[in-house]
């Protein structure tokens, strides 16, 4: 700020002359003498001075563009200043004097601003000033700018000396950080609100796929950013955006938003940016397309006039509700009919030359109307906080009170009073707590047709009315996508940068879509679930086991009785006839240890139904492979004695005496059960059955079964395949055996039959998991027992029940005499 000042020496001698000016004039528009002084800076005139400086600059505003609708609000602070002074109530016998500058561009107007704050024309440093506090500027506060751009750059100046600077246009969010801008404060709401506004319209007529242009100046680019915030967390995707500087051609923007396909347009622009766009988008032939207007131009008159304004589109604008402020037409035509000094000697007033003569009063009234509450509420706020300061009663006002800017910026922070019906109020921000905004239409009558409203004080209300929208589309509410919406139970795949853009995926099965929650991936459903191609949901499978009072699993648990039944039945015949020959050929008392064992197993068949547990599948298979490998051991044993007897014990007559001496039978069997035993226990311990859910058949169902891990129990089943080969091979060289006698014949067709069980059932395993499997496995189990009772066993009942002359000492004595005469010839 020091090097500001140091900048600005030159322009002390010229705010001189333009304070003994003031009093040469007899009469101006811009200045009026009162006990207190407001400043107030309105751009009557556009300067568009891009070009680069290197020493502070004035301008001659006169010169420049003349913007009727500044001029009007300019008007409207002189308005609220005189009814000011004419009330009773409000500063009472106070009078309320004004110094207003053309503030007509962003960085060549200093003069005027140093004139505000200087005291007698000249401008102290910051520690005189704390020194002597009668050294303040000569306004107490100062109503405006009106950009963001101009805010900008002024107002650290008025900022330092805590100037209350009460902006009524000036909208960029960064003026809410009062760390950097302790005394500002505006009427107008913030970027924020007008986006939130805009992007509410966007989301109720679902566009997705917009454009979004803006003004190369701080309030259209804090715009853009605020809309780039706004939008993460929605569907809209930014498709293209740019910044309107005069610079780039209007052609070229068009160009590329066509090529992106972009239906919506948002123009957040100053009002001469988007009045240039509009009109080459007029002589450009730009149509079919939807507009969304700021607050800026959304009621710009020159627009709505324009022939052929129609063929752009639909236009949408977010404004200010506009609000008739009583009297002020009337002070207009008084104002305009009064005879004001534009002579010579004025134009030496610091460039405070209206140029507007030739603007009528039915004219004036005519403008765009928006932004005149917020300089009337402006102006009122300023008073009102005066008005506290001189502690102001009823017809009077203290007179002993020294009026400070930070007293008065004190009060306007805790202003609180009804203008229009409008309770008046800003937040710690100095953001306004009053106020709405309304969304008009362009209609084709060329009127401005307020079509909805967006509230926010007490709380955010929003209301479209669809029906009173004359669509470009015939009627019906224009599209704007890059990718039209996927059907139902399909996923969004993106392509490219924008979410926006995407080719769609059916989900498979076994998986859903939810699009409130993530529109772009398949769910998986739970194991416990299941679902269509396609599907937005998931659904419980079914659960199935075989019941105990299923029809196959009550004939199989009664062949399993029967089994029991049978074995005991033998056992007893046995018992009876154990002497005999037949008998003591099957293998005497090892056919007892071979009944009971069948016996056994038969139990772990009632363990295949009902729901699994923990214990139901321990006793499925252990039970069955231990009892069943004692048995299989068994008939190892039969199947080499027999071998043995008649051809070893020959050859081989002292294996013949020590397998006698020592019960090698039984010695081999136990052996046998005990590694058996071992293989099994320590597989159970480290890694018992469980209950095992089968989902991958079928889709919708869950199979409840008994899963039971092949690499821990490896052992136990290659041993168990150990000795039924053994015995087969055993059994297979016994098969020339006397007939009658050749106990091997029958070992054989029982491994036979045995093997065709289970090579026809692991089939069946590999081909199909359905629930009827387990009852299937359970008849594979019963048929091995079955085949050693039918095979072996029953055939031996038959003769001694029906054949007994066979059963005799001297009918085995002839066989075997029969058939050593045989194998020795």
């Amino acid at each position: 700020l020091c090097s500001v000042f140091s900048a600005m020496k030159s322009f002390c001698v010229f705010l001189f002359l333009c304070a003994v000016t003031v009093s040469t004039v007899l009469a101006s528009e811009f200045h009026l003498e009162g006990d207190y002084l407001i400043g107030g800076l309105f751009d009557i005139h556009y300067g568009d001075t891009s070009s680069q400086s290197d020493r502070p600059e004035g301008i001659d505003c006169a010169s420049h563009t003349f913007v009727p609708t500044s001029y009007r609000r300019f008007q409207l602070m002189r308005f609220a200043v005189e009814e000011i002074n004419n009330s009773t109530t409000l500063l009472p016998n106070v009078t309320l004097g004004y110094e207003i500058f053309d503030h007509c561009t962003v960085s060549q107007n200093f003069p005027e601003i140093l004139d505000l704050i200087s005291v007698n024309g000249s401008v102290f440093p910051w520690g005189e000033l704390q020194r002597d506090l009668s050294k303040y500027s000569k306004v107490m506060a100062v109503v405006g700018p009106f950009s963001s751009s101009e805010t900008w750059t002024i107002a650290p100046l008025f900022m330092m000396d805590l100037i209350p600077l009460v902006s009524y246009g000036a909208a960029s969010s960064d003026f809410s950080e009062k760390v950097k801008f302790p005394s500002f404060l505006r009427t107008v709401h913030s970027n924020k609100v007008i986006i939130d506004v805009i992007v509410s319209i966007i989301l109720h007529f679902k566009w997705r796929w917009v454009a979004f242009l803006n003004s190369d100046d701080d309030f259209g680019n804090n715009g853009l950013e605020l809309f780039i915030s706004r939008i993460k967390d929605t569907d809209i995707c930014l498709a293209y955006k740019t910044k309107l500087n005069g610079q780039k051609k209007h052609s070229r923007i068009f160009k590329d938003i066509e090529a992106q396909g972009v239906k919506i347009i948002i123009v957040f622009a100053v009002d001469i940016r988007a009045e240039a766009l509009v009109q080459s988008a007029i002589q450009l032939n730009v149509t079919n397309k939807v507009w969304i207007a700021g607050d800026t131009w959304s009621l710009n008159e020159n627009l709505l006039k324009m022939k052929d304004i129609r063929n752009i589109g639909t236009v949408l604008g977010v404004s200010q509700s506009v609000m008739t402020i009583p009297g002020f037409s009337e002070f207009i035509y008084s104002s305009k009919y009064q005879s004001y000094s534009e002579t010579e000697e004025e134009t030496k007033f610091c460039n405070q030359v209206c140029n507007c003569s030739s603007l009528s009063p039915e004219e004036l009234n005519s403008l765009d109307p928006s932004f005149s509450f917020a300089v009337y509420s402006a102006t009122y706020a300023v008073a009102h906080a005066l008005h506290n300061v001189l502690q102001c009663g009823v017809g009077k006002c203290s007179g002993n009170t020294t009026v400070f800017p930070h007293r008065v910026l004190a009060e306007l922070k805790k202003s609180d009073f009804v203008l229009l019906n409008h309770s008046i109020s800003f937040d710690r921000d100095g953001d306004p707590q009053f106020g709405s905004y309304s969304i008009v239409f362009w209609n084709k009558s060329g009127d401005v047709q307020d079509v909805g409203f967006y509230s926010f004080h007490p709380s955010v209300h929003s209301f479209i009315n669809d029906s009173s929208i004359e669509w470009h589309t015939d009627g019906e509410v224009p599209t704007s996508l890059c990718s039209p919406e996927c059907p139902v139970g399909y996923a969004k795949h993106q392509d490219g940068i924008h979410e926006c853009c995407f080719s769609c995926e059916i989900c498979p099965e076994g998986s859903y879509i939810n699009t409130t929650e993530d529109p772009h991936n398949c769910i998986s459903c739970s194991k416990m679930e299941w679902s269509v191609e396609g599907s937005t949901s998931c659904n419980l499978r079914t659960i199935e086991f075989i019941p105990f009072t299923d029809g196959l699993a009550i004939s199989i648990m009664f062949g399993a009785c029967a089994l029991v039944v049978i074995t005991a039945f033998i056992s007893v015949l046995f018992t009876i006839n154990y002497n005999t020959p037949v008998v003591r050929s099957a293998g005497g008392p090892m056919c007892f240890l071979i009944l009971g064992c069948l016996s056994l197993c038969s139990v772990s068949v009632f363990f295949y139904f009902d729901k699994p547990t923990f214990s139901f599948c321990i006793l499925r298979y252990f039970p069955f492979i231990l009892l069943y490998t004692l048995c299989i051991a068994c008939f190892v044993v039969r199947s080499f004695q027999i071998v043995c007897i008649f051809k070893i014990s020959a050859k081989f007559p002292d294996i013949q005496s020590w397998w006698t001496k020592y019960h090698g039978q039984w010695l081999i069997i136990t052996v046998i059960f005990f590694i058996q035993g071992f293989l099994l226990t320590f597989g159970f311990l480290f890694n018992p059955p469980q209950q095992y859910n089968e989902t991958q058949w079928y889709p919708d169902k869950i199979i409840l079964s008994c899963e039971i891990n092949l690499k821990t129990y490896s052992g136990s089943f290659v041993f168990l395949l150990f000795l039924c080969s053994l015995c087969f091979i055993f059994s297979y060289m016994g098969k020339d055996l006397p007939k009658n006698y050749n106990e091997a014949k029958a070992i054989t067709f029982c491994l036979m039959l045995l093997i065709a069980t289970w090579v026809l059932f692991l089939t069946e395993y590999m081909l199909y998991r359905g629930v009827s499997i387990i009852s299937h496995n359970a008849v594979a189990l019963l048929s091995s027992l079955y085949s050693f009772l039918m095979w072996y066993f029953l055939p031996k009942c038959y003769i001694i029940i029906f054949q007994p002359q066979k059963n005799t000492p001297q009918y085995f004595q002839g066989l075997i005499q029969s058939y050593t005469k045989t194998i020795s010839q």
